[in-house]
């Protein structure tokens, strides 16, 4: 008997009991869609957090007062000997070669007023480069100054949101705006740049550092973003920054320096395993679905013994019944993979039409290894009753009722 033919009889034989066939391949079904819905949401996350990390530029190294340090006895602590300074900054701009932008931050929150119209902001101190940095770009006028002095100048850039919340359609560029109670003058209007990893880009004002620092009453800064030509370029870049801070504070390494695609890469590992280990637990139903099939066959067995003793009477051998079975059982998990595959690629399609913003990503690899595991199901539950099949003896066979 070829294998075609061994598929035709599985067929006849899933089609004389549809219900049955449905109900045992249930399991199979529930456990393929399962599988492609969490993979695509884990690995559509995964995605969605790379993407952000990029759209908020490549290449970047971030340097923050303080040094991690875990302890043998206890958890990390975090111990803050110097702050940042600009002038920090102003010796990373002359000795590190392989730094192309570099970035002084501060952050703090105030609000924002103008005429009767007040709102609470976070207020970025920056500089010119942070544009080059952050990927974030002015839209209406220009940005802050920039240069190796830093301006006290009083000017303030927008967010699209703070700017349609105190203008309206009006034209920002050239009034005079309190931040806290200092007067600004607006520059610009930033680009519409939407959230991104929990913060509203949008509604933010950026004013000049040394500036921000006197709103604040602050010396320090809360970090500075150093920004590489070249990925290939970051290693060295990280050895410079070190180097410099080292020398500008006495040898003593109370600083962090962070490499952004570092932390990527950490998070995507975590993403990863957890989508792995969603993906196992959806799993646990593929393996209840080969038990059903299984027991089914089982079954089938003791209701077609005297059909499997005709067969051997008239010179059907123990390798066509075994293949007779684990066909049967193969067709089954299968069936039920091409069903769970077509649940589980429309679930993720429909995510993606009804919610735009959900983090899916439906790739060929996840609906092949849905479907590979079926097959491999399949095989695996279904050698047990075809084994017994195979192994009856024709003359009890003949005579089982």
């Amino acid at each position: 008997m070829s294998f075609f033919e061994s598929v035709q009889l599985a067929l006849e034989a899933l089609a004389a009991s549809k219900m049955r066939a449905f109900l045992t391949m249930l399991g199979v079904v529930i456990g393929v869609t399962a599988v492609i819905l969490l993979v695509s949401i884990g690995d559509g996350a995964k995605r969605y957090v790379e993407e952000q990390f990029e759209s908020l530029g490549a290449n970047v190294i971030i340097l923050i007062p303080g040094r991690t340090q875990t302890h043998g006895a206890g958890p990390p602590m975090l111990h803050t000997i110097n702050p940042l300074t600009l002038r920090d900054v102003v010796e990373m701009r002359n000795q590190c070669r392989s730094v192309k932008w570099i970035a002084p931050i501060f952050v703090g929150t105030s609000t924002i007023k103008f005429r009767n119209r007040t709102r609470g902001v976070p207020v970025i101190g920056a500089t010119r480069e942070f544009q080059e940095v952050r990927n974030l770009w002015v839209e209406v006028g220009s940005f802050l100054p920039g240069g190796d002095t830093f301006s006290e100048k009083r000017v303030c850039v927008l967010g699209r949101t703070v700017k349609t919340e105190l203008f309206g359609e009006d034209n920002p560029l050239g009034r005079i705006v309190s931040i806290g109670e200092t007067k600004f003058r607006v520059v610009g209007v930033m680009r519409k740049k939407g959230r991104s990893l929990g913060m509203d880009l949008d509604d933010l004002v950026f004013v000049p550092v040394k500036a921000s620092q006197k709103l604040f009453n602050v010396d320090g800064l809360m970090e500075v973003l150093c920004s590489t030509a070249r990925h290939e370029d970051l290693p060295r870049a990280q050895r410079e920054v070190r180097e410099v801070m080292m020398r500008r504070h006495d040898g003593e390494e109370d600083f962090t320096v962070i490499d952004q695609g570092d932390m990527l890469n950490v998070l995507g590992s975590v993403l990863t395993g957890l989508t792995y280990a969603l993906a196992g637990i959806a799993g646990i139903s593929l393996f209840v679905g080969g038990i059903g099939i299984m027991n089914i066959l089982l079954v089938s067995v003791g209701e077609r013994t005297k059909e499997i003793g005709i067969r051997m009477a008239v010179g059907a051998r123990q390798r066509d019944i075994l293949r007779q079975f684990l066909v049967e059982s193969i067709v089954l998990s299968s069936l039920g993979g091409l069903i769970g595959i077509g649940l589980g690629g429309g679930g993720v399609l429909g995510a993606k039409v009804f919610v735009e913003d959900m983090p899916v990503n439906l790739t060929w690899w996840t609906l092949a290894v849905a479907f590979g595991f079926s097959f491999v199901v399949g095989v695996f539950f279904g050698v047990f009753p075809a084994m017994k099949a195979s192994r009856l003896n024709p003359i009890d066979a003949l005579r089982y009722e």
